[in-house]
């Protein structure tokens, strides 16, 4: 999977698998995905929007990216 097969499938208008959500927001939090790339994905997704499946998906990738609080 290349991050440019991405960004070019959104800035298409096609949608995301949850596969290359995770690929695009795993790779940008461990420094292998440059800014430029990320800036690029996100242009695409403001151009293009989103479907709720990849909304969805793309939270659960964010938020499965970092440390989480247990609120109990």
């Amino acid at each position: 999977m290349r991050m440019y097969d991405i960004i070019d499938k959104k800035k298409r208008g096609g949608a995301l698998t949850r596969q290359e959500i995770a690929f695009a927001i795993d790779g940008f939090t461990a420094g292998e995905i440059p800014d430029y790339q990320m800036a690029a994905l996100t242009m695409a997704i403001c151009l293009q929007g989103m479907t709720p499946e990849e909304t969805a998906q793309l939270t659960l990738a964010m938020a499965q990216s970092g440390d989480s609080v247990d609120i109990s």
